[in-house]
């Protein structure tokens, strides 16, 4: 509605002029100097063109011109048709600007050529530079006014498009950090409780006896005050401004290599392995080989995870002998192998405990493999130190 309305007032404008010139005595025509208002209201009817039909606009505007000349001529018309020429270019194709364009300077020189010619006076030239006055000109303001708004227009979709991939990326990251989070919150939580939870139904299914129940008790408190502990640490880790600013902090295999980057409030790494099997409820048979001291941390957390979710699920599927963890640290990667029996006719699904050990492996470009081997469940892991993830 807008750009009609602006229509509508370039159109009256030159309306408007052709009047004033007309009473001011600036027509000079071989007739009636009334009829040149005919050219003039074709012409400006052609602005009412420009926006939907460059094309038409520019050939009605032309007709108009010619009209005009024959007639007269006269100065409105030929100014109402520079617009004319403008708006062609600014809102027609870029084609059509350059054929306006061909045309224009083509019939320019032929004309002066002509004229000079035909009159034989170098003064013909300046009908010439008058009709490129009136034509080129317009065009090539209109041409150049274009691509700067297509040049703005493209910067504008360039800008929006940078800012769609900006959000994509936020989304992925929380999407991303999401996982962590219930990855860390699956092992502090689930692990515990879950081994709360075997010697709770241990301890009310059968008469343990007092050395038993004692036994089984102290396991549940064990874990209990474990699993407290860590998930205070946990929300400790959250609430720190400069975990809250880079919460990757411990799942970045390039940044963690000094194990004082390590916060107060981190979770235990292979060092606390004998906590971790004196907690596990089952008998274990532990061997670590290397330097743990030298482990990246990253690699050292993710190392430790593993562990306890095999021990966990060791106790919750398996028969209840004997598991064998290996842990051999150096020189460029920390390899575990975890080793538990499993009751005859047991099948194992994998839920979302092995899921997390294998995104903690895939993070440090290392590899994850767990399944069954004759009635025994198997673990293995390889964690490289510098990741190639």
């Amino acid at each position: 509605m807008r750009g009609r309305a602006v229509d509508l007032v370039l159109a009256g404008s030159g309306l408007g002029v052709g009047a004033l010139m007309y009473l001011t005595g600036q027509y000079q025509a071989h007739v009636d100097p009334r009829w040149l208002f005919v050219p003039l209201v074709v012409c400006c009817g052609a602005l009412l063109l420009r926006r939907t039909a460059p094309l038409t606009s520019v050939l009605v505007g032309t007709a108009a011109v010619t009209g005009d000349v024959v007639i007269g001529p006269s100065l409105a018309t030929p100014l109402v048709y520079t617009q004319v020429l403008y708006d062609a270019c600014l809102h027609g194709t870029a084609r059509l600007a350059r054929v306006l364009l061909a045309t224009a300077v083509v019939g320019s020189v032929v004309t002066a050529v002509a004229c000079l010619v035909v009159l034989r006076d170098f003064r013909a030239v300046g009908l010439g530079l008058l009709l490129a006055l009136v034509t080129v000109v317009p065009i090539l303001t209109g041409s150049h006014v274009r691509h700067h708004r297509d040049q703005a227009a493209a910067a504008r979709r360039s800008a929006e498009q940078v800012a769609r991939l900006a959000e994509a990326d936020r989304a992925n990251a929380v999407a991303a950090e999401r996982a962590g989070m219930a990855r860390e919150l699956h092992d502090v939580i689930a692990n515990h409780l879950s081994a709360v939870a075997i010697h709770a139904t241990a301890a009310l299914s059968a008469d343990l006896g007092p050395d038993g129940t004692r036994a089984a008790l102290t396991a549940i408190r064990e874990n209990s005050v474990q699993g407290l502990a860590e998930m205070r640490r946990m929300v400790g880790f959250l609430r720190d401004p400069k975990t809250l600013r880079d919460p990757k902090t411990l799942r970045d295999p390039k940044t963690l290599r000094d194990p004082a980057a390590l916060p107060d409030n981190a979770p235990g790494g292979l060092g606390a392995l004998d906590d971790l099997v004196a907690r596990a409820g089952l008998p274990v048979r532990l061997e670590v080989r290397g330097a743990v001291e030298e482990v990246p941390v990253s690699v050292d957390l993710a190392a430790y995870r593993i562990v306890q979710e095999s021990l966990t699920n060791a106790l919750k599927h398996g028969d209840g002998g004997t598991v064998t963890v290996s842990v051999a640290c150096g020189p460029q990667a920390t390899r575990i192998h975890v080793r538990s029996r499993l009751p005859a006719g047991h099948r194992r699904n994998e839920g979302a405990g092995l899921i997390g050990m294998h995104e903690r492996a895939a993070l440090l470009g290392g590899e994850l493999r767990a399944g069954e081997e004759d009635d025994t469940w198997v673990v293995q892991a390889r964690l490289p130190w510098e990741t190639t993830a």
